[in-house]
Formats: structure tokens, sequence, C-alpha cells
């Protein structure tokens, strides 16, 4: 049984109804939109469908906002849940492929599989655990100085072909072992958009393994708003702030540590 929980922010319904249609499979048992702008046309839009649960919030956050339907999930027959965004599509297949690969893998408790743009560009959505230099200052640094320490955090040296215990997934699809969330805990609500999927993913992989497994194919309509819109970078650097705060910024030994032994097992310094 999986369950399923989107945030929505003023969402686009035919964006959010080409999402849905995704989940179209008796393998979704229960799918909570949790709208934090409280939209009457997103409620309307959730009373067409049986299994969808609307949940009308105060703009918490995108994590606060998931964390709303977990706590309901944990109640539940939920084996797996996934954490989605609206402006993901799949063929409705993917859901039951990972569950089985989840089933024959106990040991796993997040997986994500292959995720593209819609032209079918790859999006390197896997990552190394980040340093302020991969998350914040970036920004402002000339490609050229920046070029070959993003190929290396973006793990663009691999060919992604095959599956890899990645510490970072990217909060897009999230798909999650339901009872890890007992052991691991929900969502930091202190993070009010960005980093939370960072730190939830460093949670779960403390413990578990966390997969990219590329055998399925999901395409995310990426808008990357905090390239281009001023307020919405702003709370990016913001919630970087605060994650560099809680995990460190220069000492994190787990980083180094699981960094370190990933790029061993990719062979990276055999590939430069």
């Amino acid at each position: 049984m999986i369950t399923v929980s989107i945030v929505t922010y003023k969402t686009d319904i035919e964006e959010l109804s080409k999402c849905i249609h995704s989940l179209s499979t008796p393998f979704v048992s229960k799918i909570y939109i949790i709208d934090n702008s409280k939209e009457k046309y997103i409620e309307n839009f959730c009373l067409n469908y049986a299994n969808v649960e609307y949940i009308g919030s105060e703009n918490m956050g995108y994590g606060a906002g998931h964390n709303q339907a977990l706590r309901k999930v944990l109640n539940s027959s939920s084996i797996y849940h996934l954490v989605l965004n609206s402006d993901v599509y799949f063929e409705p297949d993917v859901l039951k492929c990972l569950a089985d690969y989840m089933d024959s893998n106990e040991d796993v408790a997040q997986v994500q599989p292959n995720i593209i743009y819609p032209d079918g560009r790859m999006q390197y959505t896997c990552r190394l655990l980040p340093t302020p230099v991969n998350l914040i200052f970036r920004r402002f640094l000339p490609k050229k100085m920046i070029g070959k320490i993003d190929d290396r955090y973006l793990l663009r040296f691999n060919d992604h072909t095959q599956a890899m215990n990645i510490p970072y997934h990217q909060g897009s699809f999230m798909f999650f072992r339901t009872e890890c969330f007992n052991k691991v805990g929900l969502f930091d609500e202190r993070f009010f958009m960005y980093p939370e999927d960072i730190d939830i993913t460093r949670r779960m992989h403390k413990y578990y393994k966390t997969i990219f497994w590329p055998e399925v194919t999901v395409v995310h309509a990426h808008r990357a708003a905090s390239y281009k819109n001023k307020k919405m970078l702003k709370i990016h650097m913001i919630n970087m702030i605060k994650y560099f705060n809680k995990w460190g910024w220069i000492f994190d030994k787990e980083r180094r540590d699981w960094n370190k032994q990933l790029l061993k097992e990719l062979s990276y310094n055999k590939k430069q």
C-alpha cells in the first residue's frame, strides 16, 4: 500500500491534474494534497477524486506541509510513502516497480528513480552532501572557477546507469519506506524550504540505504525558482544558513566520511 503527499501553493490545476493522473494505480491508497495557499479551486479539484484528501494549511513551509500528511500516514497501514512535487509526472507502473524493488531490498529506506527534464535531459538529483561552496558561494562565483567542483558535487562524472547509495536525494520525488520515519523522525520544520530534502535523506542514510535506482524514469518540469526570483533566492539562502548551522560549515565529519566513501565506490579519482 502506497500513500502520497503533495504540497501545493497557488498551483496550476493542469499541472496538478497531470501529476495526479500519474498516481492512477490501485497500489496508491491515499493522496494528501496539503494546500499552503488555501485556494478554493484546489479544494474543489480534490473533490473529483475519491482517494484524495485536501488539507488546507497555513504556509509553514514545504517540510511542515508534508509532515501534516505523514502524521496521518504513520497511523495508517501505509507501507511506502511518496513525497512528490506537483510538477512531476510519470507512467503509473513506476510506483509498482519501486515498491517491488523495496520489497526485495529491506535495508533500503528511500529510493529515487532516474529524473529527467521534459526535453529528456538528465537532472542530477542525487548528490554528495553539500559544502557551503556547493550551495551558497557557487551562486556568486564564475562558472570557470566552480565547474569542476560542481561536476563532482552533482556526480556528473558517473554515467548513472547503476544503482548507487547516495546521501542526498532532491525532494521532487522521494519514495520512502514508511516505518523508517518512526526511527528517523519527520522533516525538520526549522527549514521553510529547500534543504529539508538534504536533511531527511542524510538522516535516513545514517541508519539505512538511500538508493538511486535508474531502472525507471520520471519527468520533473523543474522551475528552479530561486534562480529567477529574488524573494525565493533570499528564502533559499536563509534556509541554507540554517542547514549549515545545524550540520556544520567547515567541520562535518559525517559529510566528509560519507562523501569520501561514495567517491571511492564510484571510482572518482580513476575517472579524472
